[in-house]
Protein backbone atom coordinates (compact mmCIF):
# COMPACT_ATOMS: atom_id res chain seq x y z
CA UNK A 1 0.00 0.00 0.00
CA UNK A 2 2.12 2.53 0.96
CA UNK A 3 4.05 4.82 3.97
CA UNK A 4 0.93 5.97 6.44
CA UNK A 5 3.43 7.20 9.31
CA UNK A 6 6.76 8.45 10.27
CA UNK A 7 7.45 9.60 13.60
CA UNK A 8 10.98 10.35 15.64
CA UNK A 9 11.58 9.29 19.00
CA UNK A 10 13.83 9.13 21.96
CA UNK A 11 14.35 6.26 24.09
CA UNK A 12 15.82 6.59 27.33
CA UNK A 13 15.49 3.62 29.54
CA UNK A 14 13.74 5.68 32.57
CA UNK A 15 10.70 6.04 30.43
CA UNK A 16 10.26 2.75 32.10
CA UNK A 17 8.47 2.53 35.48
CA UNK A 18 10.18 0.27 36.76
CA UNK A 19 14.07 1.46 35.66
CA UNK A 20 12.65 5.50 35.74
CA UNK A 21 10.80 4.85 39.08
CA UNK A 22 11.15 8.66 40.46
CA UNK A 23 13.24 10.03 37.76
CA UNK A 24 10.31 9.55 34.96
CA UNK A 25 8.66 12.32 36.80
CA UNK A 26 10.99 14.65 35.13
CA UNK A 27 10.03 13.29 31.54
CA UNK A 28 6.52 14.48 31.78
CA UNK A 29 6.42 15.76 28.25
CA UNK A 30 8.15 13.43 26.62
CA UNK A 31 5.77 10.91 28.01
CA UNK A 32 2.71 13.07 26.60
CA UNK A 33 4.35 13.09 23.37
CA UNK A 34 4.83 9.63 23.28
CA UNK A 35 1.33 9.12 24.54
CA UNK A 36 0.07 11.71 21.62
CA UNK A 37 1.87 9.80 18.87
CA UNK A 38 0.88 6.13 20.04
CA UNK A 39 -2.68 7.36 19.41
CA UNK A 40 -2.13 8.79 15.91
CA UNK A 41 0.06 5.74 14.92
CA UNK A 42 -2.95 3.28 15.97
CA UNK A 43 -5.19 5.92 13.69
CA UNK A 44 -2.99 4.98 11.01
CA UNK A 45 -3.33 1.52 11.43
CA UNK A 46 0.09 0.42 10.04
CA UNK A 47 0.48 -3.66 9.33
CA UNK A 48 4.18 -3.11 9.83
CA UNK A 49 6.31 -1.07 11.75
CA UNK A 50 10.13 -0.33 10.82
CA UNK A 51 12.10 0.82 13.40
CA UNK A 52 15.42 2.68 12.98
CA UNK A 53 17.77 2.34 15.76
CA UNK A 54 21.26 3.19 17.00
CA UNK A 55 21.62 -0.51 19.15
CA UNK A 56 20.47 -2.69 16.49
CA UNK A 57 24.16 -3.67 16.47
CA UNK A 58 26.12 -0.93 14.75
CA UNK A 59 28.87 -2.06 11.89
CA UNK A 60 31.51 0.21 10.45
CA UNK A 61 30.07 -0.61 6.60
CA UNK A 62 26.99 -2.20 6.44
CA UNK A 63 23.26 -1.69 7.66
CA UNK A 64 21.82 -3.99 9.53
CA UNK A 65 18.35 -5.54 9.32
CA UNK A 66 16.80 -8.20 11.63
CA UNK A 67 14.61 -10.02 10.01
CA UNK A 68 14.04 -12.98 13.33
CA UNK A 69 10.16 -13.94 13.27
CA UNK A 70 9.53 -13.02 17.31
CA UNK A 71 11.42 -9.86 19.21
CA UNK A 72 11.73 -10.00 22.66
CA UNK A 73 13.18 -7.15 25.10
CA UNK A 74 14.89 -7.73 28.73
CA UNK A 75 16.26 -5.49 30.53
CA UNK A 76 18.52 -7.26 32.82
CA UNK A 77 21.42 -5.00 32.45
CA UNK A 78 19.80 -1.57 33.25
CA UNK A 79 18.56 -3.49 36.89
CA UNK A 80 14.83 -4.85 36.06
CA UNK A 81 15.51 -8.64 36.27
CA UNK A 82 11.83 -9.68 35.33
CA UNK A 83 10.06 -6.81 32.82
CA UNK A 84 9.89 -8.80 29.09
CA UNK A 85 7.97 -7.81 26.05
CA UNK A 86 7.57 -9.63 22.57
CA UNK A 87 6.53 -8.41 19.14
CA UNK A 88 5.97 -10.50 15.85
CA UNK A 89 8.85 -9.92 13.59
CA UNK A 90 8.73 -8.93 9.94
CA UNK A 91 11.14 -11.17 7.99
CA UNK A 92 9.22 -10.94 4.50
CA UNK A 93 9.97 -7.27 5.08
CA UNK A 94 13.87 -7.78 6.19
CA UNK A 95 13.93 -9.88 3.32
CA UNK A 96 12.73 -7.31 0.20
CA UNK A 97 15.07 -4.92 1.65
CA UNK A 98 18.06 -7.34 1.63
CA UNK A 99 17.12 -8.16 -1.97
CA UNK A 100 16.92 -4.63 -3.22
CA UNK A 101 20.18 -3.88 -1.19
CA UNK A 102 22.24 -6.52 -2.80
CA UNK A 103 20.78 -5.81 -6.55
CA UNK A 104 21.96 -1.74 -5.87
CA UNK A 105 25.24 -2.54 -3.94
CA UNK A 106 24.59 -0.87 -0.51
CA UNK A 107 26.06 -3.44 2.27
CA UNK A 108 23.70 -4.55 4.20
CA UNK A 109 23.62 -7.04 6.95
CA UNK A 110 20.66 -9.65 7.37
CA UNK A 111 20.36 -11.03 10.82
CA UNK A 112 18.14 -13.02 12.29
CA UNK A 113 18.21 -12.11 16.51
CA UNK A 114 15.35 -12.28 18.71
CA UNK A 115 17.05 -9.77 21.30
CA UNK A 116 14.89 -6.29 20.58
CA UNK A 117 17.47 -3.61 22.47
CA UNK A 118 16.36 -0.94 24.28
CA UNK A 119 16.71 1.28 21.36
CA UNK A 120 13.78 0.07 19.69
CA UNK A 121 11.74 -1.26 22.80
CA UNK A 122 11.42 1.61 25.05
CA UNK A 123 9.50 3.78 22.36
CA UNK A 124 7.81 0.30 21.19
CA UNK A 125 6.02 -0.17 24.64
CA UNK A 126 4.13 3.07 24.24
CA UNK A 127 3.53 3.17 20.46
CA UNK A 128 2.19 -0.33 20.27
CA UNK A 129 0.46 -0.56 23.33
CA UNK A 130 -3.00 -0.62 21.22
CA UNK A 131 -1.34 -2.19 18.26
CA UNK A 132 -1.28 -5.93 19.36
CA UNK A 133 -1.07 -7.65 16.25
CA UNK A 134 1.40 -5.42 14.46
CA UNK A 135 4.93 -6.99 13.29
CA UNK A 136 7.79 -5.00 13.64
CA UNK A 137 11.08 -4.52 11.73
CA UNK A 138 14.24 -3.38 13.39
CA UNK A 139 17.23 -1.66 11.45
CA UNK A 140 20.37 -0.70 12.53
CA UNK A 141 22.51 2.35 10.46
CA UNK A 142 25.72 1.84 9.81
CA UNK A 143 29.41 4.25 10.00
CA UNK A 144 28.88 4.53 6.22
CA UNK A 145 29.06 8.20 5.02
CA UNK A 146 25.88 10.50 4.93
CA UNK A 147 24.69 10.18 1.01
CA UNK A 148 24.83 6.14 1.84
CA UNK A 149 22.46 6.32 4.68
CA UNK A 150 20.11 8.42 2.40
CA UNK A 151 20.29 6.19 0.07
CA UNK A 152 19.14 3.24 2.02
CA UNK A 153 16.38 5.21 3.02
CA UNK A 154 15.24 6.29 -0.43
CA UNK A 155 15.51 2.10 -1.10
CA UNK A 156 13.67 1.74 1.76
CA UNK A 157 10.78 3.95 0.49
CA UNK A 158 10.53 1.65 -2.55
CA UNK A 159 10.21 -1.34 -0.52
CA UNK A 160 7.34 0.69 0.97
CA UNK A 161 5.96 1.38 -2.38
CA UNK A 162 5.92 -2.10 -3.81
CA UNK A 163 4.20 -3.52 -0.80
CA UNK A 164 0.71 -4.43 -0.38
CA UNK A 165 1.08 -3.63 3.29
CA UNK A 166 0.52 -0.09 5.11
CA UNK A 167 3.76 0.35 6.87
CA UNK A 168 5.18 3.07 9.99
CA UNK A 169 8.69 4.31 10.11
CA UNK A 170 10.44 5.33 13.50
CA UNK A 171 13.47 6.85 13.63
CA UNK A 172 14.62 6.06 17.14
CA UNK A 173 17.66 7.96 18.86
CA UNK A 174 18.68 10.72 21.58
CA UNK A 175 19.96 13.95 20.89
CA UNK A 176 22.66 15.73 21.90
CA UNK A 177 24.59 14.06 25.04
CA UNK A 178 26.76 17.05 26.01
CA UNK A 179 24.39 19.80 26.85
CA UNK A 180 25.90 20.55 30.47
CA UNK A 181 28.38 19.57 32.48
CA UNK A 182 26.10 16.84 34.02
CA UNK A 183 25.30 15.25 30.57
CA UNK A 184 27.09 12.10 29.83
CA UNK A 185 29.49 13.10 27.73
CA UNK A 186 30.18 16.13 29.46
CA UNK A 187 30.11 19.07 27.89
CA UNK A 188 30.54 20.91 24.51
CA UNK A 189 29.09 23.68 22.94
CA UNK A 190 27.66 22.01 19.64
CA UNK A 191 25.40 19.54 21.70
CA UNK A 192 23.17 22.61 22.09
CA UNK A 193 23.69 23.74 18.39
CA UNK A 194 23.32 20.26 17.31
CA UNK A 195 19.71 20.34 19.02
CA UNK A 196 18.71 23.52 17.76
CA UNK A 197 19.91 22.98 14.62
CA UNK A 198 18.03 19.59 13.76
CA UNK A 199 14.60 21.24 15.46
CA UNK A 200 15.14 24.19 12.75
CA UNK A 201 15.80 21.81 10.03
CA UNK A 202 12.95 20.25 10.66
CA UNK A 203 10.51 22.83 11.33
CA UNK A 204 11.69 24.19 8.25
CA UNK A 205 10.95 20.82 6.63
CA UNK A 206 14.34 21.37 5.20
CA UNK A 207 16.06 17.88 5.08
CA UNK A 208 18.70 18.91 2.92
CA UNK A 209 19.77 21.08 5.96
CA UNK A 210 19.97 17.82 7.58
CA UNK A 211 21.88 16.11 5.05
CA UNK A 212 24.70 18.59 5.29
CA UNK A 213 25.75 19.23 8.89
CA UNK A 214 28.97 19.81 9.63
CA UNK A 215 29.85 16.50 10.44
CA UNK A 216 33.03 17.42 13.11
CA UNK A 217 30.27 19.87 14.91
CA UNK A 218 27.49 16.48 15.19
CA UNK A 219 30.27 14.38 16.41
CA UNK A 220 30.81 16.66 19.11
CA UNK A 221 27.11 16.44 20.15
CA UNK A 222 27.92 13.05 20.76
CA UNK A 223 23.88 11.90 19.86
CA UNK A 224 22.51 9.00 18.53
CA UNK A 225 20.06 10.24 16.38
CA UNK A 226 21.46 12.06 13.84
CA UNK A 227 22.04 9.16 11.49
CA UNK A 228 18.45 7.18 12.45
CA UNK A 229 17.62 10.66 10.81
CA UNK A 230 19.17 10.49 7.71
CA UNK A 231 17.52 7.26 6.84
CA UNK A 232 13.88 8.61 7.49
CA UNK A 233 15.15 11.72 5.10
CA UNK A 234 16.17 9.25 2.46
CA UNK A 235 12.81 7.29 3.28
CA UNK A 236 10.49 11.05 3.09
CA UNK A 237 12.51 11.86 -0.19
CA UNK A 238 10.39 13.88 -2.95
CA UNK A 239 7.40 13.86 0.05
CA UNK A 240 5.76 17.25 1.21
CA UNK A 241 5.19 15.68 4.81
CA UNK A 242 5.54 18.73 8.02
CA UNK A 243 7.15 17.97 11.00
CA UNK A 244 5.10 18.31 14.19
CA UNK A 245 7.48 18.68 17.19
CA UNK A 246 5.12 17.22 20.09
CA UNK A 247 8.15 17.54 22.96
CA UNK A 248 11.84 18.61 23.41
CA UNK A 249 13.06 18.22 26.81
CA UNK A 250 16.86 17.81 28.26
CA UNK A 251 16.48 17.14 32.06
CA UNK A 252 19.05 15.05 32.12
CA UNK A 253 22.07 16.54 29.89
CA UNK A 254 20.64 14.33 26.69
CA UNK A 255 18.18 16.08 24.40
CA UNK A 256 14.80 14.11 23.93
CA UNK A 257 12.55 15.10 20.78
CA UNK A 258 9.43 13.26 19.82
CA UNK A 259 7.45 14.31 16.84
CA UNK A 260 5.59 13.10 13.50
CA UNK A 261 6.20 13.61 10.06
CA UNK A 262 2.45 14.65 8.67
CA UNK A 263 2.73 12.07 5.20
CA UNK A 264 -0.40 12.30 3.08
Amino acid sequence: MSLVFAGIVPHPVVLLPTIGKDAILKLDATRTALEKLEQELYLAKPHRIIIITPHEGVFEDAFVVNAHTELESRFEKFGDMTTQYTWKGAPELGAKIQHKTNKQNLPTRLVSNDYLGHGASIPLVYLTTHLKDVSILPIGYSKLDTKSHVAFGELIKEVIMESDKRIAVIASGDMAHTLTKESPAGFHEDGAWFDTEIRNFLKKEDRQGVQTMDPEKVSHADECLYRSLLIMCGVLSQMHCAFEEYAYEAPFGVGYLTGQFHVS
